[in-house]
């Protein structure tokens, strides 16, 4: 992995901690460590307070392998990989997997469960319809016909994918042969917990790690100040840079952000469409809400909750997080001016207060 500070700075919407949190810019700074590059078709980074075994080359090494693992076992984009195995494969009998892969399978069919289908692993052969999954397509030329999106509406359902665990093995099974699973929705997510694990293994108490929008933080960092991240305001879409309309002190837990103004298609007429596809029409969501963050235990559930929220739409995801004491924050379109409106659940203004 090749170390590349404009990625890391263009990349983490997170090193706003000295400016945001108020830090004493007298007290000398400690030394980091970093590591980032691509992965998962994305970016990710690795801030390190302090020292890591082996240094920046054990850093490097280390996240590499880990990424590696993940990628083999859940891209879509690599037709190697187990995921593709699966899902290229029309068999309905039980297909072996590793525990990693059952449990985010298991956890993404959990939330999606809670979110009505909101959140829906199966989603895949609507992401691959309208061009978003492997296999890019031109969208400017055709947008999917009604017919299509029906055909492809019936290869989905979070009922009709099946993880089953004995005592020595996990495998999962889909009762139609048809059925296409994408985790790119969850994947970001785990793949920032399996990062956080691997330094809480070799004993690092200060980092912070991010697979695109999907952060996990723990301690404090260089200034010793809480880790500050920041969302991003989405009136800055097309800068190369990035604004904030936010900071929001993790204190320890996982954050991540789905957004519908980033990734998108463009019709003939000049249309747009997102790449946050609703199950339960089969298109690309069309309301006012352009992002949701979540603040919660794992990066993977936050990263599954986050998408079914934006699917569900600012009012409803807020309704549902506040029944649920869930930390979100949303930023929905003025119909009116055409600018933000912002709006937080309860649980939320806890990570609002950043010391």
């Amino acid at each position: 992995m090749k170390k590349n500070n404009f990625i890391k700075n263009i990349l983490l919407t997170a090193i706003f901690s000295t400016a945001l949190a108020g830090c004493d810019f007298a007290s000398a700074p400690k030394d980091e460590i970093h590591a980032d590059g691509k992965t998962m078709g994305t970016f990710f980074s690795i801030t390190v307070v302090g020292d890591y075994p082996g240094g920046q080359k054990g850093l490097d090494k280390d996240a590499d392998e880990v990424l590696r693992k993940i990628n083999k076992e859940i891209s879509t984009f690599d037709k190697d990989s187990l995921l593709s195995k699966f899902n290229n494969s029309k068999s309905t009998a039980q297909f072996r997997i590793t525990q990693d892969m059952a449990d985010i399978l298991i956890e993404s069919l959990r939330v999606g469960n809670d979110l009505d289908g909101a959140t829906d692993i199966t989603v895949g052969p609507l992401v691959n319809l309208w061009g978003f999954g492997p296999k890019k397509v031109e969208q400017q030329d055709r947008i999917p016909t009604d017919e299509e999106i029906s055909a492809a509406r019936a290869n989905i359902g979070l009922d009709k994918l099946h993880v089953e665990i004995s005592k020595n093995a996990a495998y999962v099974r889909k009762d139609n042969p048809d059925i296409y699973v994408d985790l790119s929705t969850v994947g970001e997510g785990y793949g920032a917990d399996k990062l956080a694990e691997l330094l809480d293994r070799k004993g690092v108490q200060n980092y912070m790690v991010s697979v695109a929008g999907a952060i996990r933080t723990k301690g404090v960092n260089n200034r010793g100040k809480d880790w500050v991240i920041a969302i991003e305001d989405p009136s800055n879409e097309h800068a190369v840079g990035r604004n904030v309309i936010v900071p929001v002190c993790t204190k320890g837990q996982a954050i991540s952000t789905a957004g519908s103004y980033r990734n998108y298609i463009s019709s003939k007429d000049g249309k747009t469409f997102s790449h946050i596809i609703d199950p339960a029409t089969g298109k690309p969501v069309d309301h006012k809400t352009v992002s949701v963050t979540v603040v919660g235990p794992t990066a993977l559930w936050t990263d599954a909750v986050d998408t079914g929220l934006m699917v569900k739409g600012g009012e409803e995801a807020l309704r549902y997080a506040n029944e649920r004491n869930i930390a979100i924050y949303v930023v929905t379109r003025n119909a009116k001016d055409d600018g933000f409106e912002t709006h937080y659940s309860r649980a939320m203004h806890r990570y609002l207060e950043c010391e």
